[in-house]
């Protein structure tokens, strides 16, 4: 389990591309201490597995589901990834319950900068909005961020992002055309379900 807090930007400094297999390395600096080969750390959102440990260098393989559902896939020698390690008994949660299990992913369509005011539109497929609601969460490449304004009919809302945040991830140099690795609350998801199914029983 993650919390969405990303604790900062690292570089990816190896690619190795197989026939539905990606190998990547990401030098984790000072979060690569204590590090067990299986742990699960969030790369951009994406639980992935630490294979291989070489100093703080820490190697990932992502197979066909996720280089299809994410934007691993598109990483390359000189990427920096968001990273976050998993959550342990006695950690603060500053976010939301994240898994890692991405939903796919989002386009930034519009980006607006006012000083230090900075917000993202962001388009989903419409099926996706009735879980994606005001005031409610959303993980966008792995931060835990609260929902702004939303429009269901065009499949967008809008993400305000405060200066530690840019400071921390990608969102800083995001334009319009990126791709964002979206993980859908799935406490919101359980509860739009179960009361769709009710209603729908009732009927």
């Amino acid at each position: 389990m993650f919390t969405g807090i990303t604790r900062g930007l690292f570089p990816v400094v190896r690619v190795e591309c197989e026939p539905s297999l990606l190998r990547y390395w990401v030098d984790l600096g000072k979060l690569s201490g204590g590090i067990e080969l299986g742990a699960s750390i969030a790369i951009d959102g994406v639980c992935q597995t630490a294979v291989a440990q070489e100093g703080t260098v820490v190697r990932f393989d992502a197979i066909r589901e996720t280089l299809e559902r994410t934007t691993i896939g598109r990483l390359e020698v000189g990427s920096k990834v968001s990273v976050e390690r998993s959550v342990k008994v006695g950690d603060e949660i500053g976010g939301h319950d994240v898994s890692g299990h991405v939903s796919g992913t989002g386009e930034v369509v519009e980006v607006r900068r006012e000083g230090h005011d900075v917000a993202v539109r962001v388009r989903v497929p419409t099926e996706w909005m009735r879980y994606v609601l005001p005031k409610g969460f959303v993980a966008l490449d792995g931060s835990s961020l609260t929902i702004g304004e939303t429009d269901p009919a065009s499949g967008t809302f809008w993400i305000h992002l405060i200066p530690e945040t840019l400071e921390r991830t990608h969102f800083g140099t995001r334009v319009a055309g990126d791709r964002l690795n979206v993980e859908l609350d799935p406490r919101t998801v359980a509860i739009v379900e179960t009361v769709e199914r009710v209603l729908a029983a009732r009927k």
